[in-house]
């Protein structure tokens, strides 16, 4: 993809002369070494000096040596390691003034004015409060005699952009905060482990999370798992919870259920503000149902372990982001925070942010519980709606009674997440009066008749598995219409929820084509997309494509690190995914590769050369290893063996090189928790979508459907779930090679080349823009946030 000249960029924004420092601070979070790297190769690529504060806001009290100057080979190997290389610290000294005059006196010695602070809202406060007395700290530093009046006007102004780095994502104006992915990984990992013992011996699990102040890693862990209680801060249980809870618990032990598990969040409170702790959780499971019951504590393990794909991928955004926001910055501009909307980079104004955070503990404090869920935001807010909506299964006589069927399959290649998805869909559907019935084997398996009944129960536990349980196949139905069109009628279908890739768009095209020949298809219809190759038509992300982004990342990891101690070496990895370079360049960017070729952008020998050069220069200045990706079908006679071949042949006396073709693992294993909980909830929204356009268009004692909008894809795009007819996909489509015609992803691909210390355009018009946090967003029946 061509992007627009930087000459303007570099004319504008240019960092010569600027001195950007960055620091840590407050607790760890996994994915801060990456915003560290991103800063100082961005800082640097810009002509900007960079330098590093070790120990947070004591190195910048204490000085000397805890102030650095940062090389591109200083943040080398970092991008894969958690918690924060250069250090973070607790600083009591630097809440008084006279420790922020230590810390001004410091950064004027290096001629520092911008700082780039990676913490919590406590730390961003505090720069915001130290950007604010800057004037008088250097009016006081001048009359001690510390610095000139020259220094004082030299350096008058100090520019603040800040990055949340917390697991507990509490900081209000962003969707996710560094760390927070990470940390659910660890959580959904001792779950899964702790599900097969739990299983084993039928027994009960309390699991406690992290979570003071904020229950979103409690919330998306049970929603991501299917846990059968979940209690956190923000909404306190209602009174009579202990009877309820026990309740459930028995009811779902009485339907076959060997395990029980419940999510408790270190700040859990009742009604009354009095703590519920796991013990005490478990001392009332053993009193009242006799269960075995066993309390696991997660404690730190949470904040520790390799970064996440996502993790890596948004601290790199957010620190090139960081960098061209104080690059921007005028006397006039707020200190900004760096932030996710959706899938877009946004800038916030700190305090404004600071201020919303801690009116959500102010509404808690007030026992103000529902407006506290509210000002989390529309994601926290959906998915709290979206467990409830799961977890807690309504007596028969209360459903409501629609008489209407749905059908769900899965369509095309496997994808981790598909189970979750049909999870939510079974089980919303039901709490919708609906009657489900699962499909096996996609199309294929609907018109030679597999279809059942599914009910509640039968879908338990499924979050956690990966692949596709109802069985997956490519066959497309154009060929056998009649024959499905038989079977809707025997079965009575009335809707249909497809899941799938590439394959389910071309599926629900030709349904919609044959309406025309057979009235059964004049139904709602919706598909999720669900692919590791994110080539689907219509939205940003597909369910899947998050845990084969993890595989390729852990893998070229471990290659990496295979190469520890040897003399210099280059990888070559083939990822998959068709003609879509999605995988090949998200996964070149969080795995810190060199060089990623992809169809969508064409490459010949010359670039391979140049590439192969650029390597040969980093290897001399001491760079150990260096890792390059390749999309599967990026070029015909440019092959994963031609490229190694050459490279190998090119870099002969400087490095070596291996490949690695990672093939169908990334297809596999249990789902990441953003497939876990993207997949649960876009299913949920379908299902409602359904449920309305069903009651729309029942007439006369039937249902008929033969609108557009009866036939759609639920997509994410930059920051809503849209509705979208499939049929005004077609213009955006290149069907030949199965992939979009506009790629949201390709304008990452020049960071992951800065990052590498290539030279190349940066389009600046795609940089985020001064938002704020409170206003007011146009209602949308068809679209929310994730």
């Amino acid at each position: 993809m061509a992007l627009p000249d930087n000459k303007k960029f570099f004319e504008n924004l240019s960092g010569g002369g600027k001195a950007i420092a960055v620091l840590t601070s407050g607790g760890d979070a996994q994915g801060m070494n990456a915003a560290v790297r991103a800063v100082v190769r961005m800082g640097i690529y810009v002509g900007a000096k960079v330098y590093f504060i070790h120990e947070g806001y004591q190195g910048m009290v204490d000085g000397g040596e805890n102030i650095k100057e940062a090389s591109w080979e200083s943040v080398s190997s970092m991008l894969q390691v958690g918690g924060t290389v250069i250090g973070s610290a607790r600083c009591k000294e630097f809440r008084a003034r006279d420790g922020r005059l230590k810390a001004a006196h410091n950064l004027v010695q290096h001629g520092i004015t911008n700082l780039c602070v990676i913490g919590g809202d406590g730390s961003l406060t505090g720069a915001n409060l130290f950007r604010e007395e800057w004037s008088g700290l250097l009016a006081e530093l001048v009359e001690q005699g510390l610095i000139d009046e020259e220094a004082a006007q030299r350096y008058s102004a100090l520019h603040i952009v800040g990055m949340v780095g917390s697991i507990d994502n509490d900081f209000c104006g962003t969707d996710m905060t560094i760390g927070t992915d990470s940390a659910l990984h660890r959580i959904i990992e001792v779950v899964d482990a702790i599900m097969t013992t739990a299983q084993s011996h039928q027994r009960t699990f309390v699991l406690e999370v992290m979570g003071r102040h904020c229950g979103y890693l409690a919330l998306v862990s049970a929603l991501a798992c299917g846990a059968d209680w979940v209690l956190i801060p923000e909404m306190p249980p209602e009174d009579g919870w202990e009877d309820k809870m026990c309740q459930k618990l028995s009811a779902t032990r009485s339907r076959g259920s060997r395990l029980n598990i419940i999510i408790v969040a270190e700040g859990a409170l009742d009604r009354h503000g009095k703590p519920i702790t796991s013990s005490i959780v478990k001392d009332l499971v053993v009193r009242c149902l006799g269960f075995d019951t066993r309390v696991t504590i997660l404690g730190h393990v949470q904040r520790g372990g390799t970064p996440s794909a996502f993790d890596r991928i948004l601290a790199s955004r957010m620190g090139v982001e960081a960098v061209m926001a104080l690059l921007e910055t005028t006397a006039n501009t707020p200190a900004y925070v760096v932030s996710l909307c959706g899938n877009q980079s946004v800038r916030l104004p700190l305090m404004e942010c600071v201020q919303m955070t801690q009116e959500v503990q102010k509404a808690m404090d007030e026992k103000r519980f529902e407006e506290a869920v509210k000002l989390r935001g529309r994601s926290f807010e959906n998915n709290l709606k979206t467990y409830k909506l799961l977890a807690h299964r309504k007596p028969e006589s209360d459903l409501p009674v629609s008489n209407f069927n749905v059908a769900v399959l899965n369509v095309g290649a496997p994808a981790a997440g598909m189970n979750a998805a049909v999870r939510s869909a079974v089980r919303v559907g039901i709490s919708e009066g609906h009657k489900m019935f699962a499909v096996n084997d996609g199309f294929e398996g609907f018109y030679k008749g597999q279809i059942r009944e599914i009910k509640w129960a039968d879908v338990g536990g499924w979050t956690g598995q990966g692949g596709s349980l109802l069985g997956t196949k490519r066959t497309l139905p154009a060929k056998h219409v009649e024959k499905i069109a038989e079977q809707m009628r025997i079965h009575n279908i009335n809707a249909l929820l497809v899941i799938g890739g590439f394959e389910a768009v071309e599926c629900l095209l030709q349904l919609y084509d044959a309406r025309t020949r057979c009235e059964e298809f004049c139904i709602p219809m919706c598909m999720l997309p669900a692919t590791i190759s994110n080539n689907v038509p219509g939205t940003d992300l597909s369910i899947g494509a998050d845990t084969a982004l993890n595989a390729i990342v852990e893998t070229c990891d471990r290659i990496k690190q295979s190469a520890s101690g040897t003399k210099r070496r280059v990888f070559i990895i083939e990822t998959m995914g068709g003609y879509c370079g999605y995988l090949a360049s998200v996964g070149g960017l969080a795995a810190g590769a060199d060089a990623a070729y992809i169809y969508e952008e064409p490459f010949d020998i010359r670039d391979l050369q140049a590439n192969v050069e650029h390597l040969t220069d980093k290897m001399k200045t001491g760079i150990q290893r260096g890792l390059v990706l390749r999309n599967e079908n990026s070029n015909d006679n440019y092959t994963t063996d031609f490229i190694y071949q050459l490279y190998s042949e090119e870099g002969k006396g400087v490095f070596d090189c291996r490949k690695n073709v990672l093939g169908h693992m990334q297809q596999g294993g249990a789902p990441s928790p953003f497939d876990r909980n993207f997949g649960t909830k876009i299913a949920a929204k379908a299902m409602q979508w359904i449920t309305k356009k069903l009651t729309e268009t029942y007439r006369q004692g039937r249902v008929f459907a033969n609108t557009e909008d009866s036939c759609c894809l639920l997509g994410m795009r930059r920051r809503a779930l849209v509705f979208q007819p499939v049929v005004q996909l077609k213009d955006e489509t290149d069907f030949v090679h199965r992939i979009p015609k506009e790629q949201w992803w390709l304008k990452l691909r020049p960071l992951m080349k800065i990052l590498a210390k290539y030279k190349t355009t940066f389009d600046v018009s795609d940089s985020g823009q001064l938002e704020h946090v409170v206003r007011i967003r146009p209602k949308d029946l068809d679209a929310s946030t994730v």
